[in-house]
């Protein structure tokens, strides 16, 4: 329990300075600490997220002027395709160790490009 009390703030934290839902966060520790499949942890982060994903967050960025509606409305109807595609075929032709391998590739190619975009800015060489 106390594993999935601190899986939840840190995903709440991560969702309100970072702008990700937080699965970054939810899956590897799901898979980890309570032993779920890949698919287990991604189902069960979906359904964490489907509804107070960033509500709070959204507002407090609304409130600053900091939300651009129509372009999230875009964004968010194309999620909607996007992820029931992704989610049938990941279901349907991906095993655990497969899906788990492209999680990790993913969170290492998005935080390499991340660091070296930032770096970039800030002159570091």
């Amino acid at each position: 329990m106390i594993a999935l009390i601190v899986t939840g703030i840190l995903a709440g934290v991560a969702a309100g300075f970072f702008g990700i839902g937080g699965g970054l966060i939810i899956v590897p520790a799901l898979v980890f600490f309570n032993h779920f499949s890949q698919h287990k942890a991604v189902g069960t982060s979906l359904a964490a997220l489907l509804l107070p994903v960033g509500f709070m967050a959204v507002y407090e960025y609304h409130k600053k002027g900091n939300v651009d509606w129509k372009v999230a409305f875009i964004i968010g109807g194309l999620i909607v395709l996007g992820s029931w595609a992704s989610a049938y075929f990941s279901n349907e032709k991906l095993k655990g160790p497969q899906l788990q391998m492209a999680f990790g590739i993913f969170a290492v190619v998005m935080g390499g490009y991340t660091i070296w975009a930032a770096a970039g800015k800030m002159n570091v060489k």
